[in-house]
């Protein structure tokens, strides 16, 4: 999957952009970085969450705080069937240069620090933040200013916080660098139905398959069979809401035994694809 950067324009009259959407598949950028922190607070339902090197589910809803260039998946990626989320992006200026080195506001600036590993919050401060959020899309851009505020302080103090990508590896997002993963990401896209070759991938990278693996562990603290296997279930995720049999799918995104499928889907997912189908079915 491709790493796009994504160009943020805050709106006329504001300093920052909310964005309230209700359509799953509006969103174009997929795995993606941009300069600008952002919130993103999902009222309900189950999903997958990827923000830098972590990849997980998140259940009842999400409310996430990700810092500047972190690389992150848009929640509503394989999303099917009803779906909201809001979207408040802002820089760390955004209010001037030295507004947050006020004293009063010294939890704040914290949590802007933390924001770098992206963090996610548990469901006591998603139920006391989420109506506060849902109000700010129909509010005049002064009230809109005073309940991010708001939002940013009971975020700062919030006791339910958890780092995601707690390992704090660096993104490198050189051009150059950049433009070699981007055709890993491309081979995988396109060949990952397939045993992969890793000697072929290599090439690509223009590297020999021992620093090939050092090099993609060191860009995504994975190795890159766990990278494929994880793309395969992503795929996985999306053929489950066909009629097509486990097994089926199993087969169609590359698994060649039943058993690892299931295994493997399960360590990503934290469910079987049986209990993940039925799931599906219950929502």
């Amino acid at each position: 999957m491709k790493l796009q950067f994504e160009k943020i324009e805050p709106e006329a009259g504001s300093s920052f952009k909310v964005v309230h959407d209700t359509n799953a598949k509006s969103c174009w950028v997929y795995w993606h970085y941009h300069p600008e922190y952002e919130i993103v607070y999902i009222p309900f339902g189950t999903g997958q969450r990827r923000v830098g090197t972590n990849v997980s589910s998140y259940e009842e809803g999400e409310l996430v705080f990700i810092g500047p260039n972190l690389p992150h998946l848009n929640f509503s990626y394989g999303k099917e069937g009803q779906f909201e989320e809001i979207v408040v992006q802002m820089r760390d200026d955004f209010l001037g240069g030295s507004f947050f080195q006020a004293p009063e506001l010294a939890n704040v600036r914290r949590l802007f620090e933390r924001a770098h590993m992206g963090l996610t919050f548990g469901i006591e401060t998603k139920h006391r933040v989420g109506p506060w959020l849902s109000q700010m899309p129909g509010q005049v851009p002064f009230e809109r200013m005073l309940t991010l505020l708001r939002v940013l302080e009971a975020l700062s103090t919030a006791h339910d916080a958890h780092p995601l990508h707690a390992d704090g590896v660096q993104f490198d997002l050189n051009p150059k660098e950049q433009e070699r993963f981007n055709r890993v990401c491309q081979y995988v896209e396109q060949h990952y139905a397939e045993p992969v070759n890793v000697r072929a991938v290599a090439d690509l990278a223009s590297l020999t398959v021992p620093a090939f693996c050092r090099y993609f562990k060191r860009m995504t603290h994975l190795t890159f069979t766990d990278f494929v296997n994880e793309y395969r279930v992503n795929q996985a995720r999306r053929l489950l809401h066909s009629a097509r049999t486990v097994a089926d799918v199993s087969a169609d995104v590359g698994f060649n035994n039943l058993s690892h499928f299931n295994k493997t889907f399960r360590a990503v997912t934290g469910q079987t694809p049986s209990t993940y189908r039925k799931a599906l079915v219950g929502h």
